[in-house]
C-alpha cells in the first residue's frame, strides 16, 4: 500500500494524518471508549465557489448525492444506512460541503464504500433532479423567505460583504435555483468532488493502521482531479461602516446585531486566539461581562451574546447580538452596548483573563471526549487549510493569550475592521 504519512505530535485530539497518492487527506482521531465511529467527508468547496449566476448549485448537489449512483440507485443509500442503524446527513456552507455518518464500528466499511462510490459515480434521473430542485426551492421559501431572522441575516451579509462571495446566500436566490440544470450540477460535481479536494475524518474506535488499510481500499482507487485554483477574493475596505434597519412580519421583539469582518486563521492569524478569548469574556453566557452589565445591572437588554468564527477560507466574523428590554429603543441599546464594551475592556485584568481561559480550556476537553464533536472541530478546521499540528495546539495557543493581545484585537475590530450594525423590528415598528 502506497501512502504518504506525515507524523504529527499528538496534543489536544491525539490525531494522526496521512495522504493517499490521489491526494485525499485522512485524519484519524482515536477514542476507544465505545465501539462507535464518526465518518466525515469534507469537500473544500461550498457556495462561495459557485460560478456567478449559479447560486444554490452546491446545495442542490448535496441533495442529489442521496439520489443514487450507477451501483446504488435511487434512494438505496438512505435505506442501507437505516438498515445498518447509522445516522447519516450532510450540510453545505460558504467554504465547504460535508457528508457524515455516525455508526457502529462494525459498519464502517459499509459507510466508506457508499461514500467513495458517490464521490465518483453520481447518477440521478431527470425526475430526481426536478424533485430535489423543488425541495431546495421550498426549503428556501420556508427557512429564509418566511423566516424573518434568516431574511434579516442575508441582508446583513450583503451589506457587510459587498461584492465578496460571502455575500451570496448559501441556498442561492429563488431565480438562481429555478434556473439550475442537471449539467450545472454535474459540472460542479466533476470539478469539486475529487479526493485531492477533500478531507476524510475518522473519529472514534479506530487506530491509524486500520484507517490506512480501509482508506486505501475504498478511496485509494479514485482518480485524482485537476488542482482547483482558488480565485483571489475581494478585500473589504477596512473603513466600511454600514447600518440597516428592517421591519418584518412575524417579529414580536426588536433585535440589534453588530457584525465585523474579522481576522481568521487564513487572514491575520495572529489575532485568532485573542479574538476567541475576547468573545468568551464579553458575551459567552450569563457570567460574561456584557450580560452582567446590560442584562443584570443596567436592565437595557433581555439577552446579549458575542460570537467569533475564525474558521474560514477568507475573513472570519465577530458578532454582538442583543434584544432590548421593554421601553429601550434600539439606539439606546446600541449606545449601552458600546459603553459596556468599553467598560469591560477597562476592567480586563490578569484574574479575569485566567478565569476565561480556564473556561475555554475546559470546553476543549469536553469536545475531545466526544467523537462527534472532535470530528466536527478537526474537519471544519482542516478543510479550510489549518494544519493538524495547529489544530492540536489550540490549548497551548489559548494559554499564551495575553492582556495586550486581547486589547489589540479589540482595537483592530473597532478601528480597522469592516462592520455593519443592523436592527430588526416588528412589522410596522419604528425606533
Amino acid at each position: 500500500m502506497l501512502v504518504s504519512v506525515r507524523p504529527t505530535q499528538a496534543k489536544l485530539f491525539n490525531g494522526e494524518e496521512f495522504y493517499l497518492e490521489n491526494g485525499l487527506q485522512v485524519i484519524v482521531v482515536p477514542n476507544h471508549r465505545v465501539p462507535i465511529i464518526k465518518h466525515m467527508l469534507w469537500y473544500k468547496s461550498g457556495s462561495a465557489d459557485e460560478p456567478l449566476g449559479k447560486g444554490g448549485v452546491a446545495h442542490l448537489l448535496e441533495h442529489l448525492m442521496f439520489r443514487g449512483t450507477h451501483k446504488i440507485p435511487d434512494n438505496k443509500f438512505n435505506e442501507i444506512m437505516d438498515d445498518n442503524g447509522a445516522e447519516s446527513n450532510a450540510f453545505t456552507s460558504l467554504d465547504m460541503t460535508t457528508y457524515h455518518q455516525s455508526l457502529d464500528i462494525s459498519r464502517l466499511e459499509m459507510a466508506m464504500f457508499l461514500e467513495a462510490d458517490r464521490m465518483q459515480n453520481l447518477n440521478f434521473s431527470k425526475e430526481a433532479f426536478e424533485a430535489e430542485k423543488n425541495i431546495v426551492f421550498q426549503e428556501r421559501k420556508q427557512r429564509v423567505d418566511n423566516n424573518p431572522a434568516a431574511y434579516f441575516g442575508e441582508a446583513m451579509r450583503r451589506g457587510l460583504w459587498q461584492n465578496h462571495p460571502y455575500s451570496r446566500p448559501v441556498t442561492g436566490t429563488d431565480e438562481e435555483i429555478l434556473s439550475l440544470t442537471p449539467q450545472d450540477v454535474m459540472d460542479f460535481y466533476k470539478k469539486h468532488y475529487t479526493p485531492n479536494n477533500a478531507v476524510l475524518v475518522l473519529s472514534g474506535d479506530i487506530d491509524v493502521y486500520t484507517a490506512k488499510k480501509l482508506a486505501e481500499k475504498y478511496y485509494g482507487g479514485i482518480s485524482k482531479g485537476k488542482k482547483i485554483e482558488k480565485s483571489d477574493t475581494p478585500v473589504i475596505e477596512p473603513s466600511l461602516r454600514q447600518e440597516i434597519s428592517m421591519s418584518r412580519p412575524q417579529i414580536n421583539s426588536v433585535s440589534v446585531v453588530k457584525t465585523y469582518a474579522a481576522p481568521s486563521f487564513n487572514f491575520m492569524p495572529e489575532y485568532q486566539y485573542a479574538l476567541s478569548v475576547l468573545a468568551s469574556y464579553m458575551g459567552d453566557g450569563d457570567t460574561s461581562k456584557l450580560y452582567k452589565k446590560l442584562v443584570l445591572r443596567d436592565k437595557k437588554a433581555l439577552v446579549v451574546s458575542v460570537s467569533y468564527d475564525g474558521v474560514a477560507d477568507s475573513y472570519g466574523t465577530f458578532s454582538i447580538s442583543a434584544v432590548p428590554q421593554d421601553g429601550i429603543t434600539p439606539d439606546e441599546l446600541i449606545v449601552s452596548i458600546n459603553n459596556a464594551w468599553a467598560e469591560a475592556l477597562a476592567e480586563l485584568d490578569e484574574k479575569e483573563l485566567s478565569r476565561i481561559k480556564q473556561k475555554l480550556l475546559a470546553g476543549l476537553v469536553y469536545l475531545k471526549d466526544n467523537p462527534k464533536d472532535a470530528a466536527y472541530i478537526v474537519g471544519s478546521m482542516a478543510v479550510v487549510g489549518i494544519p493538524l499540528e495547529e489544530i492540536e495546539k489550540q490549548s497551548d495557543k489559548i494559554k499564551e493569550v495575553r492582556l495586550v493581545d486581547m486589547k489589540k484585537a479589540a482595537a483592530l475590530l473597532e478601528k480597522k475592521s469592516p462592520q455593519i450594525t443592523g436592527v430588526l423590528l416588528p412589522d410596522g415598528g419604528a425606533e
